[in-house]
């Protein structure tokens, strides 16, 4: 038996079961809609040991009502919404759905860029005449993973933002907890990027400002815990079972929780990327 370092990939679990203090952090709470919100600013190197994260700001949102039901809630989808607008800079978008779509816990990000309207093809005449003045430039990609196409995925995004010039991107990526009770019931979102595979201990290269040259936005939401974890998190202690290190547990129901997590991160980010279209039309195009 020895001491396990839990996978997660959620800075509000960090925090959590961080020895240190909130030294080198800024933490707010409040509820919105039914959600609890957290956020965590990391504004020092103080802050980015307590928590293993880096300098930035992370949002947490937990609810119960996104993984239930045949339809988007449209108020949780407006509130993830409120928070991604406070971190995403005016001018043209790029999301990226980040994953594998044929291994269901890992297709977060493609299942949600298929509902992406992107717009970088429409004309500013033809928006005009369709009564969309405002329409911001949108292009939506899912560049696979390293195992199908043999790029890198950073290397991929990087291409498209050369060619395309967004002023940001959005990344979309399934996450790791450390607790099932999270499973399908948060939505992460941070203006720090991703580091793909993380989480279950496969990381690929960064997605971030710093590699692509434009400001990056995770969206995330966790579907898949380590077996190790999980065992730790029930059990109440800290020690590893050698015939579940290379194991990674996911909800029976994880193509529902895909679906209707995909649908509600999507509507929020087209919420924030096209705020002079009405909603209801929104999911019109989108559908």
């Amino acid at each position: 038996m020895i001491f396990i370092n839990f996978r997660t990939d959620l800075a509000i679990e960090r925090r959590e079961i961080s020895p240190h203090t909130d030294d080198g952090l800024i933490i707010n709470e409040t509820t919105k809609n039914g959600a609890k919100i957290t956020s965590i600013e990391v504004i020092n190197k103080r802050g980015e040991r307590a928590i293993r994260r880096e300098k930035g700001k992370y949002i947490t949102i937990e609810a119960d009502n996104f993984n239930c039901g045949a339809v988007v809630d449209k108020d949780l989808a407006r509130t993830v919404c409120d928070e991604l607008k406070s971190l995403i800079p005016d001018g043209n978008a790029l999301v990226c759905g980040i994953g594998n779509e044929k291994i269901t816990p890992d297709a977060l990000g493609p299942d949600c860029v298929s509902h992406i309207l992107a717009t970088r093809h429409i004309g500013e005449e033809l928006a005009k005449s369709i009564g969309f003045d405002n329409l911001r430039s949108v292009t939506a990609i899912s560049p696979g993973v390293l195992g199908q196409t043999g790029i890198e995925t950073g290397e991929v995004i990087k291409a498209v933002i050369d060619k395309t010039k967004p002023d940001f991107v959005i990344a979309v990526d399934a996450l790791a907890s450390r607790t099932i009770k999270r499973l399908g019931k948060t939505v992460q979102i941070s203006n720090t990027g991703i580091a793909p595979g993380g989480g279950v201990g496969n990381t690929r290269n960064e997605i971030s400002q710093k590699t692509l040259g434009v400001p990056v936005i995770s969206v995330g939401v966790p579907t898949v815990v380590d077996a190790n974890t999980l065992i730790n998190d029930i059990a109440e202690n800290d020690i590893v079972y050698n015939g579940a290190k290379q194991m990674i547990v996911t909800p029976k129901e994880i193509d529902l929780l895909i679906a209707r997590s995909s649908r509600l991160i999507s509507h929020a980010i087209n919420l924030s990327l096209q705020q002079d279209i009405d909603e209801d039309t929104l999911l019109m195009l989108t559908d």
